[in-house]
């Protein structure tokens, strides 16, 4: 069959992959009116709202400029996190852990930010670095930080007595204060055991708050805020900060506290446990990556990989870095490469969002945002929970460990290992 020839008087919608010259014949007589194109339905590539922003006036929200004016590349993808985080991840059903990297609460983050989260029910536990547990505490005693200039020469300050943390400057003494403070506390009889880092920050709060009562000052400390909401704050590598530091310090002296990792690992992962199985899911906000961000993920590889118990990865993804991902790193690894470690359920990935820009300016956009368009939840109080959580885990560890048990007999009963063939210690080396 003959394919007719186009004789210009039905004009199509131009395509690159079609005729250049007859493409430019046609668009040059639209132009002087000889005739109009011909309604054409759209690519599915052009479906999307069409870029047609508010004009910035001063007036707006924050909520309105991240709507209206956060149209492309990395404000987009803030954009298109604050919707995550307040249409899906705020769902009275789903529980939020939220990661902590960087020193963001020596820049106030945590005044800011992150206590009103917590107060607002939007975050329900925390895994953080210890330092910012530790940064965070000078404010809860009263103590000062400043603004500074980043170009200061260090060599002066040390000779001043100024320590600094990029543009943020204090005196040498907020950290001998902060250290007498935490090992004040610790010699309580109180931590006289082995605990878990969520029971370890939960009591220092409890002291921090009576810190800021004598001090008459409020909702300063991350630390205080979280004991106050029942919100459990895990630290990763709990001697790597000095609240750590002091830890070790103390057991030189004969003190009996120690931070036990196999009561969090197994903590963490009841947390996501019960998310789902209460009929909920299980939402991860990550500022930054590093090691917070691994070890909230992992919480899946150890229930399913480790424990042997059926489930298919976090619900909501949310990280906002500035890692890249080729280098390899765990902080820049994607949500997509998650799901092959059994991380994120592969079925959610379109709920997963990454925003490539700082912390600092993503977290107070996002806070407001998600103030702005969702009223408080109900706290889930989750650090007074843990041990119904554990029993939990326990219960659905024992019966997976049991089913096991069951088809490895029946496999051995349907066909054992002949006198040559190699044992079980043999078939691990080999695939190892």
């Amino acid at each position: 069959m003959t394919k007719k020839k186009d004789d210009g008087r039905t004009p199509t919608r131009a395509s690159a992959a079609g005729n250049k010259a007859e493409q430019k014949r046609q668009a040059e007589a639209r132009e002087r009116g000889e005739h109009a194109a011909a309604p054409k339905p759209a690519s599915r590539f052009l479906r999307g709202q069409r870029i047609d922003p508010r004009r910035i006036d001063g007036r707006e929200t924050v909520a309105e400029l991240i709507d209206g004016t956060f149209l492309a590349y990395n404000a987009a993808r803030l954009r298109e996190a604050a919707q995550l985080f307040t249409e899906k991840m705020l769902r009275p059903d789903v529980t939020v852990g939220l990661t902590l990297t960087g020193a963001l609460t020596p820049a106030g983050l945590g005044i800011s930010a992150l206590i009103p989260l917590i107060q607002a029910g939007f975050v329900d536990w925390i895994i953080s670095t210890g330092a910012n547990l530790y940064h965070d505490t000078h404010y809860g005693l009263g103590l000062a930080m400043h603004r500074g200039n980043a170009h200061e020469s260090d060599v002066v300050l040390r000779e001043e007595g100024v320590v600094r943390i990029y543009d943020i400057f204090f005196d040498y003494d907020v950290l001998l204060s902060t250290d007498a403070f935490f090992r004040q506390i610790m010699r309580g009889p109180e931590f006289q055991r082995a605990m878990s880092s969520a029971e370890l920050h939960y009591l220092c709060g409890k002291y921090v708050r009576e810190r800021e009562r004598a001090l008459g000052i409020t909702h300063r400390s991350l630390l205080s805020a979280a004991y106050e909401a029942g919100v459990p704050i895990y630290t990763s590598s709990p001697g790597d900060s000095s609240i750590g530091m002091n830890v070790a310090a103390l057991a030189l002296e004969g003190n009996a506290l120690t931070i036990d990792p196999n009561r969090d690992v197994n903590e963490t992962a009841s947390i996501v446990l019960e998310a789902k199985r209460s009929g909920g899911k299980s939402a991860v906000l990550i500022m930054g990556g590093g090691s917070p961000k691994n070890f909230m993920l992992q919480t899946e590889p150890q229930i399913q990989e480790v424990l042997g118990i059926d489930e298919r990865g976090h619900d909501y993804f949310l990280q906002v870095t500035d890692a890249r991902p080729d280098t390899g790193g765990l902080s820049g690894a994607t949500p997509a490469e998650a799901v092959s470690w059994g991380k994120i359920d592969p079925d959610r990935l379109p709920d997963a969002v990454v925003c490539y820009t700082d912390s600092t300016i993503a977290l107070p956009l996002l806070t407001s945002y998600a103030l702005a368009k969702r009223e408080p939840r109900p706290l889930k109080r989750l650090y007074d929970r843990r041990e119904a959580m554990m029993d939990r885990l326990r219960r659905e560890f024992e019966q997976a460990t049991a089913a096991s048990a069951v088809t490895a007999r029946a496999g051995a009963g349907a066909g054992r290992p002949g006198p040559g063939a190699p044992g079980p210690a043999a078939s691990v080396r080999a695939r190892r």
